[in-house]
């Protein structure tokens, strides 16, 4: 608080104060406030200052210290000063250089400026003694004890001062003197001392210091605390590390090896810059520990060790950043997929949300763990349609459009839980879970995760997978998420999931309600044509190491494999048929026979063989007995040939075939209907 540069003048004597005159030179003070009694040096440079300092010694040695509003301006005007100063006698001038002069003042008396009479060749002003307003009582009496007392707590929180600070402060008599010793040496910014010698009432001002000081004796009393927790925190390390050496040196005339105190000394390295939560920290540090005593040979020892390295290599707070823009995602998911406008859309509306959220800083992505924007983190979307639709391809080109990582997982046919959750550490050969595993193959904590066949996961005695994926695929949870290895918290809040099914009813409705569905129904003939002129064919050119000039598909050709080759909803088969055509193609220009290859009509039968379905129904119905109908299977719609046969019997209606209800009831009804026409037919 205080410093022993300045401790205070003598009281002004009356011959000093008559010698006031009415009009005084005002010097301007950068960052600081002179007060009555205090003995202030200065350092004067401004050209004009240092006349109005040559011209006081010429004459009365008396001018006006008044603080400047702005300490960056250079030759302030009336009005960038404050009103009230000191009257300042001038002690001693020192010349420090032909432009420069050290100077030494002493505050004799407040005054207030009444009025600006010159601005040049420096300010003057007429102004008016204002001296403090002293009362002779209890509350005065009570006011300075209790400024005495709080400025000794303040001095002794700060070891650096010589405690005859203390001292001098008991010897100090005059309130007023105290009061402006005290505010002169207080850290306090220039506005603040400029209110205090601005206040009349000198009971004012001892509240006004006491305030300030008990201020700044809680702010020492805090920083000496936070030094002597570091301080013990630092003895602490170095205990550790004395007795680590003994430790090390009895390992060492005992003819034991160090190589395990280097490996716990790496694995602590690792758990250092792993960036682990606090939580993580202190398991991963009490494993640590108990490594540390154990001996190589010990079987806990390796499991401590897989332990730790799962633990170090996670990516607990690697984040890949998001490519936020709209046009680069929209081109990409163009590149890779044709139509599917439904789901573009809904990764650019979450593109859109997260540039906004990030751009602009809302609340959404400020909110807390508890009440979370679901449109600020990890999405949960669930592609339902039929194979072949490009459900899996999809997540690729999110994960491209959107610049991080892609993992997947296929949940097909899993039946037991500890495969979503990870086993018990207590278990002989216990790993994490599927879904950590994946994350630790990611590389960063915000993949886009695709859970595949989401529709087709089972149950059984070991558990029940869907009920496990509950707290993955829940946003208000998967912050949270626990792996029954780890048993500590993983936030995936981070990781846009994405799962995929062909249909929705074997979905358990808990986990259909965490899932947004959008739905890939399958593709039309022209579709089909557009997709295969736009991405199979060229990928299946470049797969058989063709060039695109060596071979071509006709229109007609591309038809005929859709409509007699494949009968599917997606373009999976045609893909494959599109391969086998080309490998054929391959064949001729690997053998010389070709140098380019137009794929017609003629030549698909001729690499294809015969047709495997039948497009028109027509060919089929014009035999008496043959009629159609409509079967829904989950790959998508198709067309059911009925055939009947009429022999003799008794009047029995037969029905072959794995046939549903709607379908039987029809067979009924027509059978009905040739009964009741029977004459007529």
């Amino acid at each position: 608080m205080l410093s022993l540069l300045r401790t205070g003048g003598q009281d002004a004597p009356e011959e000093l104060l008559k010698r006031i005159p009415e009009v005084m030179p005002i010097l301007p003070l950068r960052n600081t406030v002179a007060f009555p009694f205090g003995i202030l040096p200065l350092a004067v440079g401004i050209p004009r200052s240092v006349k109005l300092v040559e011209d006081a010694l010429a004459g009365d040695r008396l001018i006006g210290l008044v603080a400047m509003k702005r300490p960056d301006i250079e030759e302030p005007m009336p009005d960038e000063i404050y009103a009230v100063g000191t009257v300042a006698l001038i002690h001693r001038v020192i010349r420090v250089d032909e432009t420069n002069l050290q100077v030494i003042v002493q505050g004799i008396e407040r005054f207030k400026v009444v009025e600006w009479t010159e601005t040049q060749p420096y300010l003057k002003a007429r102004i008016r003694l204002a001296p403090d307003q002293v009362e002779e009582s209890l509350e005065a009496e009570a006011l300075q004890r209790s400024l005495v007392q709080v400025a000794k707590e303040v001095i002794n929180l700060m070891p650096d001062l010589p405690k005859e600070v203390g001292m001098f402060l008991d010897q100090v008599q005059d309130p007023r003197h105290l009061v402006y010793v005290i505010a002169a040496n207080s850290r306090m910014d220039v506005a603040h001392m400029q209110e205090i010698l601005e206040l009349d009432r000198l009971n004012d001002k001892m509240r006004r210091l006491i305030g300030h000081l008990t201020q700044e004796k809680e702010i020492l009393s805090l920083g000496r605390k936070i030094t002597e927790e570091a301080q013990e925190e630092m003895s602490k390390q170095q205990r550790e590390y004395f007795l680590r050496q003994q430790l090390e040196a009895i390992r060492r005339e005992l003819g034991e090896t160090d190589e395990t105190a280097a490996e716990v000394e790496e694995y602590r390295r690792k758990i250092e810059a792993a960036g682990l939560p606090e939580e993580a920290y202190k398991e991963a540090m009490r494993e640590l520990r108990r490594m540390e005593k154990m001996p190589p040979q010990a079987a806990e020892y390796s499991v401590i060790k897989t332990y730790l390295d799962w633990l170090v290599d996670l990516p607990w707070n690697r984040l890949s950043e998001d490519n936020l823009d709209i046009e680069h995602a929209r081109r990409v998911l163009d590149e890779d997929h044709y139509d599917l406008e439904e789901v573009k859309s809904r990764i650019l509306e979450y593109l859109a949300v997260r540039k906004l959220v990030t751009e602009r800083g809302t609340e959404g992505e400020k909110a807390d763990r508890e009440g979370r924007n679901t449109e600020a983190m990890g999405a949960i979307l669930c592609f339902v349609g039929p194979p072949g639709v490009g459900k899996t391809s999809l997540g690729r080109s999110i994960a491209r459009a959107l610049g991080r990582q892609f993992t997947r997982m296929s949940l097909g046919g899993m039946r037991d839980e500890a495969e979503i959750r990870g086993h018990r550490r207590t278990y002989i050969g216990a790993m994490p879970g599927r879904i950590i595993q994946a994350i630790r193959r990611a590389g960063t904590r915000n993949p886009v995760f695709m859970l595949d066949e989401v529709d087709k996961i089972g149950m059984d005695w070991r558990g029940d997978p869907a009920s496990a994926l509950l707290e993955v695929l829940d946003p208000q949870q998967n912050h949270a998420f626990r792996d029954h290895y780890l048993d500590v918290d993983f936030d995936l809040s981070d990781v846009i999931f994405i799962t995929t099914a062909n249909q929705l009813e074997t979905i358990p409705p808990p986990l259909r309600d965490r899932m947004e569905i959008i739905r890939l129904d399958g593709y039309t003939e022209y579709e089909k044509l557009r997709i295969a002129t736009g991405y199979l064919i060229p990928r299946q050119v470049r797969a058989n190491g063709l060039r695109e000039d060596e071979v071509t598909f006709t229109e007609e050709a591309l038809r005929l494999i859709i409509r007699d080759y494949t009968r599917e909803a997606g373009v999976r088969n045609l893909e494959r048929e599109i391969g086998r055509v080309c490998r054929k193609v391959a064949v001729r220009i690997a053998s010389g026979e070709a140098a380019h290859v137009e794929v017609t009509p003629d030549k698909v039968r001729e690499f294809l063989g015969k047709p495997r379905f039948f497009f028109e129904a027509a060919e089929r119905t014009e035999t008496p007995g043959v009629a159609t109908g409509l079967a829904w299977t989950p790959v998508g719609g198709d067309v059911l040939f009925v055939e009947a046969t009429s022999m003799r019997g008794k009047g029995n209606l037969t029905l072959t075939g794995q046939l549903g209800d709607v379908t039987k009831e029809s067979a009924q009804i027509a059978y009905s209907y040739v009964q009741a026409r029977a004459e007529e037919l």
